[in-house]
């Protein structure tokens, strides 16, 4: 009987063995996560729902595994694989065979040069435990400093804020969210912080990231000296390709995979925040996305590809984030557009379209409050699968639809 292992229990790994089961594989599945839990959402770990406490968001229940003849080993690292043998070694000693394995391994997060590693009052958030002991430090008249004005340090603010606590976010480059969305929604987004009374410091190196006396000490390039009760990390993630790298497959910032995801060795795929792949709407460019939704979708294209189904990645990249009642959401990718159009939806709503030289839609970033832009990015999508060059008259009218160029 077959046997498929998948290395890390998160949100690709977990979809891929559900979708191997309903693809209709009666072989064995052996699921390997490192984490004591097992397999959990992780979006909500930075959002406001990170207030509440109690359990994550499992994505499914315990017993779903075993109904589902899914063999799950958790809080259990795989230390390497061999793909000559087709065995995979985990931490304990135990030795896996495998016809088919699949690296889900994800992404960790990128720890501060030179600060204390495994200091309680400098931490980062990639777990569920990461983000319980974030949430016990973030209370009325606790002060935050949050290192990096990305997606992640702008939820956790937002988050802090919520709960009572101080908040200093510093990003060393010019603004906010400088990778990937557009100036003018993160301007709207900046001001809404400090309306909220968040103390954002942009173009501020920091110098050194220390403790002393219970207290994080962030140094700035100003000479400035800030003390906060927490520092919170998040200069972003990093691809863990370590055991990937030790079996020589082919690196290229992640683990590099085709468009079916095989990765450099017979029979071994990867998916997910940990490998890079060739995207055919782009032109084949080589892509990395550390994303909720890719990695859901990765793990059901993984799945039909290690049953030999031979399905190439087609899905237009897709992000968001929930900032107090505003959502941010983007499809494609922005890089290369040279024409950008806003089109407004309705009070603190709009859309920017994003077009290359030759008109095409590459890309739409959204921001409205709850739901606001949800339906429009979704028709941007598809236009952008399509390969769309719309009208940029009508892009910009919001009593065209969307819709309407679609069917054109």
């Amino acid at each position: 009987m077959a046997h498929f292992v998948i290395i890390g229990a998160g949100e690709c790994g977990a979809r891929a063995a559900f979708a191997l089961r309903e693809k209709g594989f009666a072989g064995e599945i052996t699921l390997v996560g490192a984490e004591p839990l097992h397999p959990y959402e992780r979006p909500p770990l930075s959002k406001a729902s990170a207030a509440d406490a109690g359990d994550p968001k499992f994505i499914a229940a315990a017993e779903k595994y075993a109904e589902s003849a899914i063999r799950l080993l958790t809080g259990i690292e795989a230390r390497d694989f061999d793909p000559a043998s087709r065995t995979v070694m985990l931490a304990d000693g135990t030795t896996l065979s495998y016809d088919k394995l699949l690296l889900a391994t994800g992404a960790a997060a990128r720890s501060f040069p030179g600060a204390p590693e495994g200091n309680p009052h400098i931490r980062s958030l990639r777990t569920h435990d990461d983000a319980a002991a974030l949430r016990e430090a973030m209370k009325p008249g606790r002060h935050i400093a949050i290192i990096g004005g990305g997606f992640i340090g702008l939820e956790l603010a937002a988050t802090a804020r919520l709960l009572g606590a101080d908040v200093t976010v510093i990003e060393g480059l010019e603004r906010v969210l400088k990778r990937g969305v557009p100036e003018e929604i993160a301007h709207l987004l900046t001001e809404r912080h400090r309306a909220e009374g968040v103390d954002i410091r942009c173009g501020v190196s920091i110098e050194t990231l220390t403790e002393e006396s219970g207290k994080a000490v962030v140094k700035l390039s100003t000479g400035e000296v800030a003390e906060a009760d927490l520092a919170v990390v998040g200069i972003g993630a990093r691809p863990n390709v370590d055991i990937a790298e030790k079996a020589g497959l082919t690196i290229e910032n992640g683990i590099a995979v085709d468009t079916c995801l095989r990765t450099s060795a017979p029979d071994v795929f990867a998916a997910g925040d940990c490998c890079s792949f060739p995207l055919p709407i782009y032109g084949g460019r080589r892509v990395r996305l550390e994303s909720w939704r890719n990695a859901q979708e990765q793990g059901t294209l993984a799945a039909a590809n290690m049953l030999g189904l031979d399905e190439a990645v087609s899905s237009v990249p897709w992000f968001w984030s929930d900032q107090y009642d505003m959502t941010l959401q983007i499809s494609g990718l922005a890089e290369g557009a040279v024409l950008h159009l806003r089109r407004d939806l309705g009070p603190d709503a709009f859309i920017l379209f994003h077009l290359d030289a030759d008109g095409r839609l590459v890309a739409a970033s959204g921001i409205g409050p709850g739901n606001a832009v949800a339906r429009d990015i979704r028709l941007a999508e598809m236009l952008i699968a399509a390969g769309a060059r719309p009208d940029p008259t009508a892009l910009t009218a919001s009593n065209v639809k969307l819709k309407s160029l679609l069917a054109a």
